[in-house]
């Protein structure tokens, strides 16, 4: 439990998707230390998460899924509301990544990147606004990225599905703030996880990379917590529509 009640998250049901590591899991272990009750969800095991979340006194639950198809994103919903009693907080955090030249991308790896990224985003919020709405408050947190505000190299699926969750957290918080629904996003900068291995395995963009961050490191999944418990409560109540950066300064260089 927080101790400032502006932060107090106990009571509040948080949907935490791609929570068996990284971002996801450093943001699901925030929530959870400000009182949340914490929904996983993930396609693969979320042991490390979970065993990360003891302690806490928060009612934990676990839903394996894959959010490459919209399938799955009605049932999270239900599920979350029958095992838990509701969905306060959906933070949107799944989210793949390939790499290759602009000329040689496919339209497999197009489609892949596109359909996880962005299509389920924006119906996990769909299924997770109508539940809100009808009780009149709710928090979505979509997790974008630097590339929602550059273009990158070699990730041109990935830097449109990023410049499409701006853009989404914009129209649906255009259309839910008057309604109780406050939905924004965290663009994180260069972090320590799986999206980023390849980046940091190359000594010379990874040098390259740490030359830019003001910070002067890369980021921690920890690092991404407190703007998560920000925006996931009610010190957030008159925040719409906002894409805050968390990373180390990159934007600001």
């Amino acid at each position: 439990m927080s101790a400032n009640p502006l932060f107090d998250l106990t009571g509040k049901v948080a949907v935490v998707t791609g929570a068996n590591t990284g971002i996801g899991q450093g943001i699901a272990i925030a929530l959870a230390g400000a009182g949340a009750d914490v929904v996983l969800v993930g396609r693969s095991a979320m042991d490390d998460t979970r065993s990360q979340l003891q302690g806490f006194g928060t009612r934990v639950h676990e839903i394996r899924a894959d959010l490459s198809s919209t399938a799955p994103l009605a049932g999270i919903v239900d599920e979350a509301v029958s095992k838990l009693g509701g969905v306060d907080i959906l933070v949107n955090n799944a989210g793949i990544i390939r790499r290759a030249d602009a000329v040689d991308y496919t339209e497999a790896d197009w489609d892949a990147v596109i359909d996880t990224n962005l299509k389920s985003l924006f119906f996990l919020s769909q299924a997770a606004g109508r539940h809100m709405l009808a009780k009149g408050a709710g928090k979505i947190i979509n997790i974008a990225s630097l590339l929602s505000f550059q273009g990158g190299i070699r990730i041109p699926a990935y830097t449109a599905s990023k410049s499409g969750v701006a853009g989404l957290t914009r129209l649906l918080a255009c259309e839910w703030a008057a309604k109780g629904v406050n939905v924004n996003a965290i663009a994180p900068g260069y972090f320590v996880t799986n999206n980023t291995e390849a980046l940091r395995a190359d000594a010379d963009r990874n040098a390259a990379i740490l030359g830019r961050i003001p910070a002067g490191r890369w980021g921690k999944p920890g690092d991404i917590g407190g703007a998560a418990v920000f925006l996931a409560s009610q010190a957030s109540d008159y925040v719409d529509g906002v894409v805050l950066p968390v990373d180390g300064g990159w934007l600001a260089r």
